[in-house]
């Protein structure tokens, strides 16, 4: 089996889509690094596991760059290796532009952009060293469209494509497999936990990621994608179609998504 004895480090771990990726790869019989900033939620996860004697915590804060070029060096030292790094830590935003202060875009861009590629960078020399490494990396839908009240994460997930593409042309002769996923609505907190113009969680769960697909299905079609080598992959229901609606008809689709996410509230 492809995940079969693997170190496989998942950051975001603590819930959602991390979460359930760590309880399918713990049925597959890999070795876990689980990270997030809650150490408690962590070992939960850990136990929830089919075997938490191979699942080790490692709290990290994405946001940190310092801190996550420190704990990079702790996993490696944990089990000499690092097989896959799964990329799924991240927080999401319900602002307007003219709402969101600078301070929320930097958050954004450390936690979802900086975070991410301070960790790989630290993890590709040894997968290079070792002629093997998959590197999986979580962006959204929102990495190849935007939508209103997203403007930071769009752009910090608009960006992992730009680094991850690239990085990939670069360490194909090496070994290394790269592969983006941009899920659509999944149920997870994501939504609760998005950040407002001054920084404080939205506290409501959106209508689509409460009918969006089970987490343990996107999981699932992640690894499904990773064990297939895929560059990029889109998941979730019928919104996953408008990557491709908006590539052929780019004029119409923005003026069908402007609208969306918006209260009547709301200009």
């Amino acid at each position: 089996m492809y995940f079969k004895d693997q170190v496989v480090w998942i950051t975001g771990a603590s819930s959602g889509i991390g979460e359930a990726l760590a309880l399918d790869l713990s049925q597959r019989d890999a070795i876990l690094i689980l990270s997030a900033r809650n150490r408690e939620k962590l070992e939960a996860v850990r136990q929830r596991c089919a075997r938490p004697d191979r699942v080790e915590v490692l709290p990290l804060d994405l946001s940190d760059i310092g801190g996550v070029e420190r704990v990079a060096g702790e996993g490696l030292a944990l089990h000499g290796r690092v097989d896959f790094l799964i990329n799924n830590g991240g927080v999401s935003q319900r602002a307007l532009v003219e709402d969101t202060s600078m301070a929320v875009y930097r958050q954004l861009i450390d936690t979802n952009l900086l975070g991410p590629i301070a960790l790989t960078k630290a993890l590709v020399p040894s997968m290079r060293a070792r002629k093997w490494g998959h590197i999986i990396t979580v962006s959204s839908l929102t990495g190849k469209f935007s939508t209103p009240l997203r403007s930071g994460y769009a752009a910090s997930k608009h960006a992992l494509h730009g680094f991850f593409d690239a990085l990939r042309m670069e360490v194909w002769r090496d070994g290394i497999r790269v592969t983006v996923v941009c899920p659509g609505y999944v149920r997870t907190n994501v939504s609760l936990n998005a950040l407002t113009g001054d920084g404080t969680p939205q506290g409501t769960m959106d209508k689509g990621q409460e009918k969006g697909m089970s987490p343990a299905k996107c999981a699932d079609l992640i690894l499904w994608a990773a064990e297939r080598g895929k560059n990029e992959v889109y998941i979730g229901g019928f919104e996953r179609f408008y990557v491709y609606f908006s590539r052929l008809f780019p004029d119409t689709f923005k003026q069908m998504i402007r609208t969306v996410n918006f209260t009547p509230e709301e200009p």
